[in-house]
């Protein structure tokens, strides 16, 4: 498996081919269209990230191996742009990588957290509680 580092690199390359931040905004949306998209069902309350402006879904799932992986979706492009670059690094990961990664500092690399609205930046800074959180109840 890849460390997340290396994935983060290999994000951060392709962010810095792209010239201005339209074109960057512009991938992050593409990413968003590559998520799969979730079922009514899982569409639920449970699964409802608190703290987003627009609407935000995190389905958890824990594998046998020890690995946890994310699907996400979002009413909102940009949003999800940053659920299929939070799920990029994060998914397939065992607990402690998630609690050991620094999401900040990971975004500050990609350059996007000076370019993210406040309301994003708190819907981010939510979408990455929720992970680390479940995490979290997964390494105990």
């Amino acid at each position: 498996m890849r460390a997340i580092e290396d994935d983060l690199t290999e994000l951060a390359d392709e962010f810095d081919l792209l010239g201005d931040w339209e074109e960057r905004y512009r991938y992050v949306i593409d990413l968003g269209r590559d998520l799969a998209p979730l079922t009514d069902a899982e569409r639920n309350e449970a699964n409802k990230v608190r703290g987003c402006a627009s609407q935000v879904w995190l389905v958890t799932e824990p594998q046998a191996d020890g690995v946890v992986r994310f699907r996400g979706d979002s009413d909102a492009h940009i949003v999800s742009g940053l659920i299929a670059i939070l799920l990029r690094l994060l998914s397939g990961r065992r607990p402690a990588e998630i609690l050991a990664f620094d999401a900040t500092a990971a975004f500050n690399r990609l350059g996007l957290s000076g370019h993210l609205s406040a309301q994003r930046s708190n819907g981010l800074a939510s979408m990455v509680a929720r992970i680390r959180r479940d995490a979290e109840a997964l390494a105990a």
